[in-house]
């Protein structure tokens, strides 16, 4: 017995799977593939609007289906990027004060920095 009252088995029993993990990769697996298309996409469009004026540019991303493009790539992207980023903070942040405080600013960041894009890109597609 151990100093909890807890059998050394129980103890082990009580670390088993929060049963998230599957879903945490199936969710990385899912935006990844989603990047793919709107990466590739964004590329040809950047390419295609090389040496463009603001305006022309704005025109472009005034259009529903740019705009909606551009939208859905920027919440795939970011996103993609916290799954990946809290993966390697759970693997190698063994701390928990400090893990739980870098998860905490992860995610505001990541909020921040999402809804600073959402409301360039309306900004812009408005043409404000």
């Amino acid at each position: 017995m151990i100093a909890t009252g807890r059998s050394e088995i129980a103890r082990l029993k009580a670390r088993g799977s929060a049963k998230s993990g599957a879903e945490h990769w199936w969710r990385q697996r899912v935006t990844a593939i989603a990047n793919l298309p709107l990466v590739i996409w964004f590329v040809v469009s950047a390419v295609s609007l090389s040496g463009a004026g603001y305006e022309e540019v704005r025109a472009w991303l005034g259009g529903l289906f740019n705009a909606t493009m551009m939208v859905l790539l920027v919440i795939s992207l970011f996103w993609h990027a916290r799954l990946g980023i809290q993966v390697v903070l759970e693997d190698y942040v063994h701390a928990r004060g400090v893990r739980l405080a870098a998860q905490i600013g992860l995610d505001l960041l990541t909020v921040a920095l999402l809804v600073s894009c959402l409301l360039a890109i309306l900004q812009v597609s408005l043409g404000s």
